[in-house]
């Protein structure tokens, strides 16, 4: 990552401003009572939490819409929801999607369908229910989201603080997941079409590779738990600035995973600065956690995760690759 003009495109001048959007979400919590998690929304119903995420795949959409192929959908849309009950320390249980559309297609449906099973047999949930509404004034094409509950008895929460001298383990991302496309869509759409080659690997498309599926993460569960995780943190809407989510501290990302070539192909094509790159996407990094040092080693000699850096005392800040962000 090399881009620092000043010029280069931005997520907001794309059309998503993560300020304000965040100003928003702060403020719909703030007019709610009870609201409280910080990935998910917990619910104490007595020896237990009851969680519950909702998200949608964004327009990564409109990636699908043009090559005519919503088969992966569904599979981001599991993974968007049960990666953030993880990163509260909560197993995932049961998921429900709402679709809605234009008009109805059975061979759109069906695919996603078939992508919203894959999804739950990777994330070993169950699909409990759905809804599709036909709102040909509201929407123009479709739209997808979904709500996952999951359960966590009340010492399985992570404590969802770090501490400083804490390692930071963190786990490879699949790709561009499901953040930042109205980013990656504009830029790579400047000079290229959907159905060119993708240079890097000219045996995919384009469309493919930014359609790749959203990594779930719920394998991890069990063994972030068993070494007494503090904290953690799903790299998602907002990119590397979610780790601040783990608590006001300096978080130092020293070895993280090498971004795949979908991250230069976007960053070339849109000049694109390396510290709005990662404000907006994963980087190849898609999960973190805080951990103690000892328990890490552990951790990282029983899973494909890495030591990516460490905690230290100080203001919110993650600094990764010379950025302070």
């Amino acid at each position: 990552m090399t881009e620092d003009a000043d010029d280069g495109m931005t997520y907001a001048e794309a059309g998503v401003d993560i300020d304000a959007s965040e100003a928003a979400t702060a403020a719909l919590i703030g007019a709610t009572e009870g609201f409280e998690g910080d990935f998910a929304g917990l619910l104490d119903i007595g020896d237990r939490y009851l969680a519950l995420a909702a998200d949608g795949v964004g327009t990564k959409l409109l990636v699908a819409e043009a090559i005519d192929d919503y088969s992966t959908i569904g599979i981001d849309c599991i993974a968007m929801n049960v990666n953030d009950l993880v990163a509260a320390g909560v197993r995932p249980v049961a998921f429900v999607d709402y679709l809605a559309v234009a008009e109805p297609d059975d061979e759109t449906s069906e695919q996603i369908g078939e992508g919203l099973a894959e999804g739950a047999d990777r994330a070993s949930v169950e699909l409990v229910g759905g809804e599709t509404a036909v709102m040909p004034e509201v929407v123009k094409g479709l739209d997808i989201a979904g709500t996952c509950a999951g359960l966590a008895e009340k010492g399985a929460l992570f404590p969802g603080e770090a501490e400083a001298g804490d390692a930071l383990v963190g786990f490879p991302s699949s790709g561009i997941h499901s953040n930042g496309l109205t980013l990656a869509r504009q830029a790579v759409t400047k000079n290229h079409e959907y159905t060119d080659p993708f240079p890097p690997n000219p045996d995919r498309s384009i469309a493919e590779e930014l359609l790749e599926p959203t990594r779930i993460y719920t394998d991890l569960l069990d063994p972030l738990r068993e070494h007494d995780t503090d904290a953690a943190a799903h790299v998602t809407g907002g990119g590397w600035g979610n780790l601040t989510r783990m608590g006001d501290f300096r978080y130092e990302v020293t070895d993280p995973f090498e971004a795949q070539p979908v991250f230069e192909f976007v960053q070339q094509e849109g000049t694109v600065a390396d510290e709005e790159m990662h404000r907006t996407f994963n980087m190849g990094t898609g999960f973190v956690a805080a951990l103690d040092p000892a328990d890490a080693e552990v951790l990282v000699a029983e899973t494909e995760g890495r030591i990516i850096g460490d905690v230290r005392d100080g203001e919110g800040a993650v600094t990764i690759r010379g950025l302070e962000l």
